[in-house]
C-alpha cells in the first residue's frame, strides 16, 4: 500500500478520496492549514500543515509521500467575483502548484506521480449550432475568467515533470455529490418551495460527474501508470440543465412540484460575472478516460440521481 498526500482534503472531494484511499489500506496525509478541519488522526490518517501565501511546507509529509493528489483551491461558486474573490481564486490554485513544485524540487522525496485537479472550465461555450462536437482535451482554453485560470493552474504544476514525476490532470464537471456542492443548490428550492429552478432557458448543456467515478477516476490515475497528460473527468452523457433539475425533481418522489425558470437577466443581477457560467452551455467529452478504460458506475443522470437520492 502507498502513502498518499492529498492537499484540500478537507473539502466535499477530498473527504470522499481519503474515505476511499483509507478502505482500500493506504496511508493518507491530508495537508491544510487549517487546524480546525482536522479530524483526529488515525494509524492510516495523519495531517500535515502547508501555507501557500508563506510559502511553507512540511517537509516530512512530502518525503513520506509516494503520490500527491493537489486538489486545493477556493471554492469558484462560494463567493461573488469581486476582483479580490477572483484573485483569490486564482493564487489559491497557481501558488498552491508552485509551491509543490518548488517542495518536490528542494525535498528529498519519492513522489511517483501526481495527480492535479483542473475544471472543464478551461472549456468555452457550445457553439451556437445544432448537435455541437464535445470538447476534448485538445481544445484551447478560453479566454475569460476560468478559462484563463484553468491554464495558470495547470502550467502551475506541470514542471513537475522535468523532476521526473508522472503528471495526470483531471478537468472536472459539475460534482454531484451526497455532501454539499451543486447537487445541495439544486435540492434547495425543491426541498423548501417544491419548486424545479431551471436556470435561464434550461437548454444549456452541463457536463457531470457524480462523486463516486470522480473518486474511482483519482484512484485510477494512481493505480494506472500509462496515465499521463490531460484526461476530462466527466460523465459520458451530459444532460440540459432542465433534465437535470427535472430528473431530480422527480428522484425526490414528491407529490407535485412546480417547474419555474429564473431569467437570464436575474441571474446576471444576482450573480455578477459568475452568471457567465451558469449560463454556458459547455458539452464535453469523456472518451478519452474511457479509451484508457476506465468504467463508468454512473453515466446516465438518472441512475446518478438515483444512487445519490436513496
Amino acid at each position: 500500500m502507498a502513502t498518499i498526500l492529498i492537499t484540500g482534503g478537507t473539502g466535499m472531494i477530498g473527504k470522499a478520496l481519503t474515505k476511499a484511499l483509507l478502505d482500500k489500506g493506504h496511508q493518507v496525509i491530508v495537508m491544510t492549514r487549517d487546524k480546525g478541519n482536522r479530524k483526529p488522526a488515525t494509524g492510516s490518517l495523519s495531517f500535515a500543515s502547508w501555507n501557500i501565501k508563506d510559502q511553507t511546507i512540511d517537509k516530512e509529509a512530502v518525503s513520506k509521500a509516494e503520490y500527491i493528489i493537489h486538489l486545493a483551491g477556493a471554492g469558484v461558486a462560494e463567493k461573488r467575483w469581486t476582483t479580490k474573490r477572483k484573485q483569490e481564486i486564482v493564487n489559491s490554485r497557481v501558488k498552491s502548484g508552485e509551491l509543490l513544485v518548488k517542495a518536490l524540487n528542494e525535498i528529498p522525496n519519492n513522489v511517483k506521480a501526481v495527480i492535479c485537479a483542473s475544471a472543464i472550465g478551461w472549456y468555452g461555450p457550445d457553439p451556437s449550432v445544432p448537435n455541437p462536437h464535445p470538447f476534448t482535451e485538445e481544445a484551447p482554453a478560453n479566454d475569460d475568467f476560468l478559462g484563463s485560470t484553468c491554464k495558470r493552474w495547470e502550467e502551475s504544476i506541470e514542471p513537475v515533470t522535468a523532476a521526473g514525476k508522472r503528471l495526470v490532470k483531471l478537468r472536472i464537471g459539475i460534482v454531484l455529490g451526497k455532501e454539499g456542492g451543486a447537487l445541495k443548490e439544486f435540492r434547495t428550492p425543491l426541498r423548501l418551495f417544491r419548486t424545479a429552478t431551471i436556470l435561464g432557458s434550461g437548454r444549456q448543456v452541463v457536463s457531470w460527474i457524480h462523486i463516486g467515478d470522480l473518486v474511482q477516476l483519482f484512484i485510477t490515475a494512481i493505480e494506472n501508470e500509462d496515465m499521463h497528460g490531460v484526461y476530462n473527468a466527466v460523465a459520458p452523457h451530459p444532460v440540459s440543465n432542465k433534465e437535470l433539475i427535472m430528473q431530480l425533481a422527480s428522484a425526490q418522489k414528491q407529490r407535485f412540484f412546480l417547474p419555474v425558470y429564473i431569467p437570464s437577466f436575474v441571474l446576471k443581477i444576482a450573480l455578477g460575472e459568475m452568471s457567465i457560467e451558469v449560463l454556458k452551455s459547455a458539452t464535453v467529452s469523456s472518451s478519452k478516460i474511457q479509451q484508457a478504460g476506465f468504467s463508468f458506475q454512473y453515466p446516465f443522470i438518472k441512475e446518478a440521481l438515483g444512487d445519490l437520492l436513496k
